[in-house]
C-alpha cells in the first residue's frame, strides 16, 4: 500500500526500512527502550505493517499495525511528534492503521493514561504487563537441561511459540532469535520442548523476552541462565500481572517494577496461556 489517506498537505503511507529505524528511535526517545536491532526484526514481521504520517517530506507520526496470519493483528509505535500533537494528525493515522487490520482480533500494549481513548475505538482491557528492572548476576552452575535454541528444530520452536502467541510468526521469530548479541536458550524434558527464552541488547541494558515455559520452576531456570549473559548490566523483564509465578520470579531475583502497560483487545478477547508467559516478547509487537 502506497497511500491510505491524503489531504492537501497530509499523507499517510507505508514506511520504508530506513523510516522504520526512525520510528524505533522515536520509541527510544519516549523511554520505551527498544532493542538495538529491533527495527529489522519488526519489519520482517510484516513489511507493510508500519505506517507514517507525512507533511511534505517530513515524517510527523508513526504507528505499526502488524498482521499475524489471517486472524490477529497488533498495534504499536503510535507516536506523534510533539509539535504536531492535538491537531488530528495522529487520529487520522490511528484510524488508517485500524482499517488496515480489517476484522482481525487486534491487541495493543498502551500506556494507562490512554485507556479511555482506546476504549472509544472498541478496545477492552484484559490485564496489565509490568516491566521489572534488575541487575544481572552471574551463576556458574550449568543446567544440563538447557541448550542453545539453535539445537532445537525450528519447526518445533515455531509450534511451541504459536501456543503462547495464537498465530504463527515464523519470519519474525527467525529474525528475533538471531539478532547480534542475542542469547536464545531452550529447556527440554525427554526431548520435548518445555520452555524457551531470549535476551537481547537494548538501548539501556538487556531485555528478556519472550520467556515462555510450562511452569514457574522451568521459567526460573531459563531466567537464571539468560540473565547471566548480561554480565552485570541492567536486565528488564515484562511480566503479565495475572501471572503470579512470573511476578514472584522477578521479585525473588531482586527486580523492581518500573513501568506498566494496559494489554487491550478489539474484536474479541485473546485467550492466551498467561500462566506460562513469564516474559512478553515486545510491547510494540506483542
Amino acid at each position: 500500500m502506497t497511500s491510505l489517506n491524503m489531504t492537501d498537505h497530509y499523507q499517510i503511507r507505508t514506511l520504508q526500512p530506513g523510516e522504520i529505524d526512525t520510528a524505533v528511535d522515536w520509541a527510544a526517545a519516549e523511554g520505551w527502550n527498544p532493542g538495538i536491532y529491533d527495527a529489522k526484526c519488526f519489519q520482517s514481521a510484516d513489511p507493510g505493517g508500519f505506517l507514517g504520517g507525512f507533511i511534505g517530506d517530513e515524517l510527523i507520526a508513526t504507528i505499526s499495525a502488524v498482521k499475524y496470519g489471517q486472524t490477529f493483528g497488533f498495534i504499536g509505535f503510535y507516536i506523534v511528534k510533539a509539535e504536531y500533537r492535538g491537531r488530528g494528525y495522529g487520529l487520522k493515522l490511528w484510524n488508517a492503521a485500524l482499517a488496515s487490520l480489517g476484522n482481525r482480533l487486534v491487541g495493543l500494549d498502551g500506556v494507562f493514561a490512554q485507556q479511555e481513548n482506546y476504549q472509544k475505538s472498541g478496545f477492552t482491557f484484559a490485564y496489565s504487563n509490568v516491566r521489572y528492572q534488575g541487575v544481572s548476576q552471574t551463576y556458574s552452575k550449568p543446567d544440563n537441561a538447557i541448550v542453545h535454541l539453535s539445537e532445537i528444530p525450528f519447526a518445533k520452536l515455531a509450534e511451541y511459540d504459536q501456543q503462547h502467541f495464537s498465530e504463527q510468526r515464523t519470519a519474525f521469530l527467525k529474525s528475533w532469535i538471531n539478532q547480534p548479541g542475542t542469547v536464545a536458550l531452550a529447556i527440554t524434558d525427554n526431548n520435548q520442548l518445555t520452555g524457551y527464552g531470549v535476551i537481547r541488547p537494548c538501548r539501556a541494558g538487556y531485555k528478556i523476552g519472550p520467556l515462555f515455559a510450562d511452569n514457574t520452576a522451568l521459567a526460573e531456570r531459563l531466567f537464571v541462565q539468560l540473565q547471566s549473559a548480561a554480565a552485570g548490566n541492567l536486565v528488564f523483564l515484562d511480566v503479565p500481572s495475572v501471572n503470579a509465578g512470573g511476578i514472584a520470579l522477578a521479585e525473588a531475583h531482586g527486580m523492581t517494577p518500573v513501568f506498566q502497560t494496559a494489554r487491550m483487545y478489539k474484536n474479541g478477547m485473546l485467550q492466551l496461556p498467561v500462566a506460562n508467559i513469564f516474559g512478553v516478547t515486545s510491547f510494540e509487537l506483542g
